[in-house]
């Protein structure tokens, strides 16, 4: 019996040390072979001539399960115990069924097959065995598992002869059980194997400038469900704070390049379930805004004012502020349009420096000219008027008569007076120095008014009389607009009394002035 204990165990290790190497992670997909070895326990069950068959608490079973599915397959069983009374033998085949959970697997089994009885000092029997049972396996490693127990129900009917040979054939039925234990050897999967776990990272916004805000991300797949995973940042001179799916990077201070960030995703139940991934953002270098500006006008007189309009951005889009300097005058309003007045200012340009500064204290700064002038001097005042030589009239050798051409001049002489109501007419009467009277140039000058008065009605008040300037038979007619002073040099005022009219040159003017009145 020692050697068949030898051969027992030898032929459970021998079973065992080829899968011992076989440790490498397997994917959460159930196995598709199973192989059991282990030790076993047999309680035959049957009696002999009354008398119970010994229980075999040395032996070891072995079974290879092929699974078509997730859940049921088939498997071959077989099992040897070896006793001081009683050996049994068995190899049996049949369905099994098993429900995978995340630690453990519980399984059950029926069979039949052949069965092997051997007695001590009888024989050996060959028969049928049922077979149907079940246990639980316990998850140890990925590609091993500990079969906790296994409990079969076996039974067999064997026909023994008897020793003495008179009497009858021997029966014996086995109902009893067989209690197994070991490791069970995982091999293949029922689908494709699974990713490894992994990693993927995000950075939001990919492009800042120092000082602001940043954000990572990481999502992880692949690990397993039940399992709490943890996560944990870093990244080379960057001041990170979470230790979760998300991270705040503080980008205060640093200087413009690009920077990675590494998220590190693991289980703690599995130290092989690493994952890890890399985001990266870029800290811009910073621009300064620009400006422009324009002066609306560009030449002012002193005292007037320019109005200097600028045009400024942020390359960068930052908030901006203007400040505005002038080398003379003074600057009234803010923002990026500013009006530069010039009162009291000597004459020449007048610089102004606009500069636009961002929040950032980058700044940029143009300069505008305006020229300021002295205003010209103002025009001459307007000449005075002055009276102007309008028409002249004849008369015949010592007559003072108006005749019928110089009333037509008169005619004229009148439609200028109505036209300009301010106007005023000077006739200056003249005689040769062989005419008589001496009075003859008075009496000429007045009948050429009489004339215009009563037969044209324009107001004496607006006709003087005078005499003298150029000898000769003529009247010559002066018309002065308002305001100007007729040149009296070389005449001499007269008036009608001075110088009464000739009746033979009155009466006609008395003819057509009866109807006026």
């Amino acid at each position: 019996m020692s050697l068949r204990k030898g051969l027992t165990w030898l032929l459970a290790l021998a079973c065992m040390s080829p899968f011992a190497a076989a440790q490498d992670r397997q994917a959460e997909q159930p196995s598709k072979v199973d192989i059991f070895t282990g030790y076993s326990y047999l309680d035959p069950g049957g009696k002999l001539n009354g008398t119970k068959l010994k229980s075999v608490p040395e032996g070891f079973n072995i079974s290879t399960s092929y699974f078509l599915n997730k859940y049921g397959g088939v498997t071959l069983d077989g099992s040897g115990h070896f006793g001081d009374s009683v050996d049994m033998s068995t190899l049996s085949f049949g369905p099994i069924v098993r429900i995978p959970m995340d630690q453990v697997t519980p399984f059950a089994h029926a069979m039949i097959g052949w069965n092997r009885l051997g007695l001590t000092g009888i024989g050996d029997d060959n028969g049928l065995d049922l077979i149907a049972g079940g246990g639980l396996d316990l998850h140890v490693l990925p590609r091993v598992s500990f079969r906790l127990f296994q409990a079969d129900y076996i039974y067999s009917h064997h026909h023994f002869p008897n020793p003495v040979s008179t009497s009858p054939v021997l029966h014996v039925n086995n109902s009893g059980a067989r209690l197994s234990t070991g490791l069970v050897w995982h091999f293949g999967s029922l689908g494709p194997p699974p990713a490894p776990p992994a990693a993927s990272c995000s950075v939001q916004p990919s492009e800042v400038f120092a000082g602001e805000a940043v954000t990572a991300t990481v999502s992880s797949s692949n690990f397993n469900p039940k399992h709490t995973v943890n996560y944990a940042w870093s990244g080379q001179g960057l001041k990170i704070s979470g230790t979760g799916t998300t991270a705040n990077i503080d980008t205060n201070g640093l200087q413009p390049g690009s920077y990675p960030i590494k998220a590190t995703a693991t289980d703690p139940k599995d130290k092989k379930a690493i994952a890890e991934c890399t985001g990266n953002f870029t800290v811009k270098q910073p621009r300064p805004p620009v400006i422009s500006c324009s002066p609306n006008p560009g030449t002012v007189r002193v005292g007037d004012s320019s109005d200097i309009n600028c045009n400024a951005s942020s390359p960068d889009n930052r908030p901006l502020t203007y400040d505005h300097k002038a080398s003379s005058g003074s600057i009234s309003g803010n923002g990026p349009n500013v009006h530069l007045g010039t009162a009291g200012v000597s004459a020449g340009p007048i610089s102004v420096q606009s500069t636009v500064t961002d929040d950032r204290n980058l700044s940029a700064s143009t300069t505008t000219t305006v020229n300021a002038e002295n205003p010209p001097p103002p025009p001459p005042p307007p000449a005075p008027p002055t009276c102007s030589k309008l028409n002249n009239i004849d008369f015949k050798k010592n007559s003072p008569r108006v005749d019928n051409k110089a009333k037509a001049i008169l005619d004229d002489v009148a439609l200028r007076l109505q036209r300009d109501a301010d106007a005023k007419a000077v006739i200056v009467g003249q005689q040769d120095a062989k005419e008589k009277p001496k009075t003859l140039s008075g009496q000429r000058a007045a009948n050429a008014k009489a004339y215009l008065v009563t037969e044209k009605g324009i107001d004496p008040n607006r006709i003087s009389l005078r005499t003298g300037g150029n000898p000769g038979m003529t009247d010559d007619i002066w018309l002065c607009p308002a305001g100007a002073n007729f040149d009296e040099s070389g005449t001499e005022a007269v008036t009608e009394k001075a110088a009464p009219a000739k009746k033979a040159a009155a009466k006609p003017a008395a003819k057509k002035a009866a109807p006026k009145k």
